[in-house]
């Protein structure tokens, strides 16, 4: 048994890591989250108390790390700023939280020698052309093209230095694009599904002729605590589930899955610097750690998503009206 620390563990794919762990191991879990708009309470709801406790806090206070770091036995930082669109408009929020707020955590494991793993995003690497037939491996060079994706980079950077530096126990993680439950209804699938669900016509960027590989939360997880179990210190792993669709063909599929017509949605002007297509390979995770996604059918993970979003109106209609009244202010 042991005791994670897991940061940013009430936004998206953080409270679905802590919901896997807790349903499918005996392990215990420290949640530290700042609860800014991405981070909801409600998402933890159910799980035990007698083996997660929730700590509200800034993945940069050294001093309360101080206090915490004693108790666990690994480190899972998933807290980020990692909204495309919100660091074009204000990046300042990306440098605190993704560069110093690692620091800050990587400072504080070294300090007391504690296991860290960093959750990284495969927008480090750039993107690929259309018609490419390579995808990112553990060697691709960084090329990040937004706020966002620099600073998740630079975070990246600051892991492996310690690592070489200072002898930090650490591994990496860079993940395709995460879907399921609990994702905030400003990202595109739960946006688009909630736009329906509300008798509103979806929304696509440009043509929606750019690629994403995706991936479904619970996938990530798995992967994820198989790296924190077996993974090579020193290490990065590229988690993918051979998902690549392009945004034309998702937007189609959840009307479709809704009884939509698959035309029934409207186009709105591209976001600058668009990323073309990621496209992860994942087969260092699975040729030396065995581990396999379970959601390989994308569009049956799509549909469990799109059920998820009907049973749980309470969870994201709280969030609804302002993340619309934001695109709203640029014609999305």
């Amino acid at each position: 048994m042991s005791t994670f620390l897991v940061t940013g563990g009430a936004g998206f794919i953080g409270s679905n890591f802590v919901h896997y762990v807790l349903e499918s191991t005996d392990h215990r879990v420290i949640v530290l989250d700042k609860l800014t708009y991405a981070g909801n309470r409600a998402s933890l709801k159910g799980l035990p108390v007698n083996r997660m406790t929730f700590m509200h806090g800034d993945i940069a206070d050294a001093d309360l790390l101080d206090e915490l770091m004693p108790q666990v036995d690994a480190v899972v930082h998933y807290a980020a700023e990692s909204h495309n669109d919100n660091s074009l408009n204000d990046p300042r929020p990306f440098v605190d939280t993704n560069i110093l707020g690692t620091y800050a955590l990587i400072e504080a494991a070294r300090r007391h020698d504690v296991r860290f793993h960093h959750i990284s995003t495969d927008e480090v690497y750039g993107d690929l052309e259309l018609d490419d037939t390579e995808r990112f491996t553990e060697t691709t060079p960084y090329n990040p093209s937004s706020p966002y994706s620099s600073t998740k980079a630079g975070s990246d950077l600051l892991v492996r230095a310690w690592v070489r530096s200072f002898g930090l126990r650490a591994t990496i993680s860079n993940c395709s694009n995460n879907y399921g439950p609990y994702q905030h209804v400003e990202k595109f699938i739960p946006r688009q599904i909630t736009n329906v669900l509300d008798g509103v016509r979806p929304r696509l960027y440009g043509e929606g002729l750019n690629v994403r590989d995706w991936i479904h939360a619970n996938d990530h997880s798995s992967a994820v605590l198989t790296i924190l179990e077996r993974g090579r210190l020193g290490e990065t792993y590229l988690i993918g589930a051979d998902g690549e669709h392009n945004n034309k063909a998702v937007i189609e599929s959840i009307l479709e899955i809704m009884g939509e017509s698959a035309g029934a949605y409207d186009h709105v002007v591209d976001r600058p610097g668009h990323d073309l297509r990621y496209a992860i390979d994942s087969t260092t995770l699975r040729t030396e750690l065995g581990w396999f996604p379970q959601y390989s059918d994308f569009h049956a993970g799509l549909e469990a998503t799109v059920q998820w979003y009907r049973d749980n109106e309470p969870w994201w209609r709280p969030q609804k009206a302002a993340a619309e009244a934001k695109y709203q202010l640029t014609g999305q």
